[in-house]
């Protein structure tokens, strides 16, 4: 992420509260650019240990690129820092939270606040490892709590997942969890099939 010259559609700034118009959310939403606010980073600290002054990150979703002069102008109505271009909006959206960097104050994505018809489905969606991981948790708790049947267990991501294995669950592992939950139906009922038989 880089100030200066240049165009793009994504852009961050910071804002303080400290000297934020009591107004300030209001006035950017009432430019209609679908924007989200981090939580409040009140426990960062500098090199020294020293609590930073509290701030919230903002970032910008515009339908066209835009020059730094023009997001300036609205990072001014704001009283906010200097815009910087935002190269990759996924890794801009964990650093709002930190949670790329275990060592500093780790905030909520809950507390992660969309604007102006920004969707937070565009930003959560997990890594290749995290996929591989929150796949592993599902077939963990399949097989340690004997789910046979799909419908189960879908409901249950719905109700106690709905953040991590539903939304993996939805898009794009269903096949091998349907096929995982299967495979356990059938290993379950073949002791009962060879005592029958």
């Amino acid at each position: 992420m880089s100030r200066g010259q240049g165009r793009t559609r994504n852009w961050a700034f910071i804002v303080y509260p400290e000297s934020a118009p009591l107004n300030w959310e209001k006035l950017l939403d009432e430019t209609h650019i679908p924007w989200v606010k981090s939580p409040e980073h009140n426990m960062d600290c500098d090199s020294n240990g020293e609590l930073k002054k509290p701030h919230w990150h903002i970032m910008l979703f515009f339908d066209s690129v835009k020059d730094y002069a023009q997001v300036k102008e609205i990072s001014d109505m704001c009283n906010g820092a200097s815009p910087e271009k935002v190269n990759v909006v996924s890794a801009y959206f964990r650093y709002l939270c930190h949670l790329d960097d275990p060592d500093k104050f780790q905030y909520s994505v809950s507390d992660i606040e969309y604007h102006c018809g920004a969707d937070p489905a565009d930003f959560l969606k997990p890594s290749t490892s995290e996929r591989y991981q929150y796949i592993g948790e599902m077939m963990s708790y399949i097989r340690d709590n004997d789910i046979i049947e799909y419908s189960d267990f879908s409901l249950y991501c719905l109700e106690y997942h709905f953040d991590d294995w539903y939304p993996l669950l939805c898009d794009s592992c269903t096949y091998v969890i349907s096929e995982f939950i299967k495979s356990n139906r059938h290993r379950k009922r073949l002791p009962e099939e060879v005592e029958n038989g």
